[in-house]
């Protein structure tokens, strides 16, 4: 791969977007690749929206995604699909958790959701991918592993041996949840419900 990927991880904290952004960078370095990442925490661990840029290919010299050039956006929640938009190229892939999750500082800065962010996105890009993660971790029995469920899912999308995901996923999820992570990851891997 001679090209620089481009992926834009977006959400609310306490989804486990930081935690997903790590994950993406170690596989990336395990195939081999430069990765480059960036991270906005904004009150990650209360409910703010937060962000990572992660960039891998032969040689990545800048952490950021230029505006427009992103090639896959994970987001984690359907508004923040949309607010991020800007970032993607025409041809690029959206996937989008279907949950809804208002951020709290939102509430108190007056914002109002938008009416159906997951339509708008659809409307606006060529292929989006949509995964009901939450409820599918539910299923599970852990609403923690959405974040692997995501990147599951992701996988089908980018270039990274299944392999080594896994092995990333066994060396750096909290002890004593990889079994329920790879289990996760391999549900995500299979299951996208819709794609436009």
């Amino acid at each position: 791969m001679s090209e620089i990927k481009n992926i834009l991880l977006v959400g609310v904290g306490g989804q486990g977007v930081l935690l997903a952004s790590e994950l993406l960078s170690d596989a990336a370095f395990k195939s081999d690749f430069d990765v480059k990442k960036s991270e906005v925490h904004g009150m990650a661990q209360r409910g703010g929206v937060v962000s990572s840029h992660v960039r891998f290919g032969e040689k990545v010299h800048s952490p950021l995604i230029p505006q427009g050039d992103c090639d896959v956006m994970l987001a984690f929640e359907q508004a923040e699909a949309l607010r991020w938009l800007h970032f993607m190229k025409s041809s690029g892939v959206v996937i989008v958790n279907q949950r809804v999750w208002v951020p709290p500082i939102a509430l108190m800065k007056g914002f109002e959701y938008p009416q159906d962010p997951l339509g708008m996105v659809q409307e606006r890009m060529q292929r989006v991918l949509k995964i009901n993660a939450q409820q599918m971790a539910e299923d599970l029995g852990n609403p923690k592993v959405e974040n692997t469920l995501l990147l599951g899912t992701l996988s089908t999308v980018i270039e990274l041996p299944v392999t080594i995901w896994q092995d990333v996923i066994r060396a750096r999820v909290p002890k004593g949840t990889d079994a329920l992570n790879l289990r996760a990851f391999e549900l995500g891997l299979q299951s996208v419900t819709g794609e436009k």
